[in-house]
C-alpha cells in the first residue's frame, strides 16, 4: 500500500560550542524531505546559543525541544557527551519519549552527533523503522540502515567498513553534500572569475567559538584594502554579533549580515573566501570561490589535508596557531598571485563535479524515499 508521506525526525544540537553546522546541514536535507511531502520534526537540547527558535519560526519544522540534564556529573561522560549535556543513555531515555508519542510513528530517526552511536541507536530500533547516520568521524560502530559522510579523506571507500552493519547503505564525499537549491541557481550563472580580488567573504561558521572573525577583520584593517569590499557574515548564535558589528563598522568598506538566507549569493560574488573548513568548505568549492581556511575542531583535521592536496583551498592551520599577521600575509601573497587563485577556483569545482541534483532530486533524499513506496506530494 502507498504511503501518504514519511514521518522523519531529526536528533541534533547547535550551541556556542557545538556550533550550528550539525543542524543547518540536517535543514537542508529537512527542507529538501519537506517539499517531497514529508512530516519533519527536530529533537534539540536546549543548550546555550541552540537553533530551536529558529529551526521552528524561521524553517517552520517542528521542534521538540529536549531540557538540559540538571546536576550532570560529567566527570563520567565523553567530551561530545559534555558537549550534549547528557549522558547517550539519558538522551535515549528522552528521545524514545517523544518518538513513544509521536502518530504516526516516525519512518526515519536521523542522527547528526558524535556523542552518540550503536548502543543509541540500538535502542531506538524498537520505535522507527529506519535509522541513518550523519558522521565524519568514523571512530565509533553505528547500527543505522544508511550512512553520510560527505566529507573528503584518503581513505573514503573504506573507512566506515568495520563501523556499520554490511547492509547498510553508505554515501561518501562531496558529491552527497547537502547544498540548498539556491546554490544550484548560483551555479548556473556563475561569472567567469578573472584572478582579481575586488570583494571578500569571511565566514567562520554559526558560533565562530575561537573568535576566528575578529582576527580577520584585524587582519584586513591592517592592510587596509579601501578598494576591496568584505562581507562579514556571522551566526545569530555567536555570543560576539554586536561586537563583530563594531568592528565592521569601523571598517570602512566591510559589510556585517546577520544569519542570513542568501549565502550563496555572497559567494558567487566573492573573489576571496577567508574561513573555517567544515560544511562550507563544499559550499565554497561548489562555487569555484578560492578560500584562505583555517582548522578550528579536530574532526576538520583530515579534511583539510585532502582538499588542500586537491589545491582547492590554502589552509593555514590551526587557529591557535594563525594571528592577524600571519592572515594578513597570506591575503596579500593571494592578492598578488591571480593564477593561482584560477587554479584554486577550478579545482573546487572539479572537486565537486557538475551536481545539478539539489533540491527535491538529491541523492541523499532520493536513498531516503527508495525504501518506501509513497504518494507523490
Amino acid at each position: 500500500m502507498k504511503r501518504k508521506g514519511l514521518q522523519i525526525v531529526f536528533r541534533a544540537d547547535s550551541s556556542t560550542e557545538i556550533g550550528t553546522g550539525h543542524v543547518m546541514r540536517c535543514l537542508t536535507l529537512a527542507d529538501e524531505l519537506r517539499a517531497r511531502g514529508a512530516r519533519i520534526a527536530f529533537l534539540c537540547r536546549e543548550l546555550d546559543g541552540n537553533l530551536c527558535d529558529y529551526i521552528e519560526t524561521i524553517k517552520g519544522h517542528a521542534v521538540f525541544r529536549m531540557p538540559v540534564i540538571p546536576d550532570l556529573e560529567e566527570s563520567s561522560l565523553s567530551f561530545y557527551e559534555r558537549w550534549m549535556g547528557a549522558s547517550w543513555a539519558q538522551d535515549a531515555l528522552q528521545v524514545q519519549e517523544i518518538l513513544q508519542e509521536l502518530d504516526p510513528p516516525a519512518d526515519w530517526l536521523i542522527l547528526d552527533s558524535y556523542a552518540l552511536d550503536q548502543r543509541f541507536e540500538s535502542r531506538m530500533r524498537q520505535w522507527v523503522d529506519q535509522i541513518m547516520v550523519i558522521d565524519d568521524m568514523a571512530d565509533r560502530p553505528h547500527d543505522c540502515d544508511l550512512l553520510l559522510d560527505q566529507n573528503l579523506y584518503p581513505n573514503l571507500e573504506t573507512r566506515y567498513d568495520a563501523l556499520v552493519p554490511k547492509d547498510c547503505r553508505m554515501l561518501l564525499g562531496p558529491r552527497y553534500a547537502l547544498l540548498r537549491p539556491e546554490f544550484a541557481s548560483a551555479r548556473e550563472t556563475l561569472r567567469q572569475r578573472d584572478g582579481q580580488v575586488r570583494r571578500m567573504l569571511v565566514f567562520f561558521g554559526g558560533s565562530d567559538p575561537t573568535e576566528e572573525t575578529e582576527k580577520a577583520l584585524e587582519a584586513l584593517r591592517s592592510l587596509k584594502l579601501d578598494h576591496v569590499t568584505v562581507d562579514v557574515v556571522v551566526g545569530g548564535a555567536n555570543p560576539r554579533k554586536a561586537q563583530i558589528a563594531a568592528l565592521c563598522a569601523e571598517l570602512p568598506t566591510a559589510v556585517f549580515h546577520l544569519q542570513i538566507q542568501n549565502m550563496a549569493e555572497l559567494m558567487a560574488s566573492a573573489d576571496l573566501g577567508i574561513g573555517a573548513m567544515g560544511s562550507a568548505t563544499w559550499e565554497r568549492c561548489y562555487l569555484g570561490l578560492p578560500s584562505i581556511t583555517v582548522v578550528v575542531a579536530e574532526n576538520q583535521a583530515e579534511t583539510t589535508a585532502a582538499v588542500e592536496a586537491a589545491k582547492a583551498v590554502w589552509n593555514l592551520g590551526w587557529s591557535d596557531e594563525v594571528t592577524p599577521a600571519k592572515l594578513a600575509k597570506a591575503v596579500y601573497d593571494m592578492m598578488q598571485a591571480p593564477d593561482q587563485l584560477l587554479e584554486m577556483s577550478e579545482a573546487g569545482l572539479k572537486l565537486m563535479g557538475s551536481r545539478q541534483d539539489l533540491g527535491i532530486g538529491g541523492p541523499v533524499s532520493q536513498a531516503i524515499y527508495s525504501r518506501y513506496e509513497v504518494d507523490p506530494a
